[in-house]
């Protein structure tokens, strides 16, 4: 019996890598991930300049063998200042990611324990799903003021009313399921079906759209730094090498191409990479 099992789950295994690797624009959009989370990881080796180092005799330095990026108005080296921009752009998302993700799940299962609970939630939720996130986050930063914690706080808190509808909606079919009412009447505790049954089959959908907040959170948190209300110069994210680029974009163009280049194939692949994750996940999909 064990030995058969293990050739189950195997073969499951094999079918579900199958349909993602299948999938060429999702190889491709994991490839693009990958090696932002490399580039990210070893930003250190990658450029070795100093992103801070300023040098007035060398500003507005178009790109050359000696600055790849070329320079911005301080003489600072562009190609170091977005290889390192990388992490603080990543680490935003990651983040902004994760937590929602697992915020949101918890909400959306206890709200579908309790019919008060879960008025109470998804009135909360639809509360904040009225005021658009960019303004949302915008109005938050202005609280908190301008800093990489807060732009997590801030997006955290945009994002987690989705995730909770989202964990809702899968946990309510999830619960109306034949194998969730044979252990109600086995008298297992309403916990232990919670979290050993509901949970486990709503963190397929969950995880997916995780790739997408955290697409989502990539770009707004370069939008709350172009308009100066994200990450605090002269601390090197995305966009805050935009926002500090805006200045000088009509002399020189590499200021906003290079960062603005990064942010888009960075969402471009982590929408990719989502797509495969759902059909990967996805039992009905062929």
């Amino acid at each position: 019996m064990n030995e058969m099992k293990k050739r189950l789950v195997s073969e499951q295994r094999r079918i579900t890598l199958h349909k993602f690797f299948s999938n060429r624009l999702s190889v491709i959009g994991g490839a693009i991930v990958l090696c932002i989370l490399i580039i990210a990881f070893f930003a250190p080796f990658i450029a070795p300049k100093d992103a801070y180092a300023v040098d007035v005799v060398a500003r507005y330095k178009a790109p050359s063998s000696a600055h790849l990026f070329g320079t911005d108005e301080l003489g600072r080296d562009v190609f170091t200042r977005v290889i390192y921009g990388t992490r603080i752009s990543m680490t935003v998302g990651f983040s902004v990611g994760i937590i929602s993700g697992i915020l949101g799940m918890i909400m959306g299962l206890y709200a579908c324990t309790s019919k008060i609970l879960d008025s109470i939630l998804m009135r909360f939720c639809d509360g904040m799903k009225a005021i658009p996130g960019i303004l949302m986050a915008i109005m938050l930063m202005t609280v908190l003021g301008a800093d990489i914690k807060n732009v997590i706080i801030s997006l955290v808190i945009v994002n987690t009313p989705n995730m909770a509808r989202l964990a809702r909606s899968s946990a309510l079919v999830a619960r109306e399921q034949t194998y969730v009412e044979a252990m109600r009447a086995l008298g297992a505790r309403p916990a232990r079906i919670l979290w050993n049954h509901i949970a486990v089959n709503i963190v397929s959908p969950v995880i997916v759209q995780m790739t997408f907040v955290f697409a989502s959170a990539i770009i707004t948190e370069a939008g709350l730094s172009f308009l100066g209300a994200g990450v605090p110069v002269p601390i090197p994210s995305w966009g805050s090498i935009l926002n500090e680029g805006k200045q000088g974009i009509y002399v020189a163009w590499w200021l906003v191409v290079f960062p603005g280049f990064f942010t888009a194939i960075t969402v471009l692949g982590l929408n990719l990479f989502g797509d495969g994750l759902r059909d990967m996940l996805d039992p009905l999909s062929n």
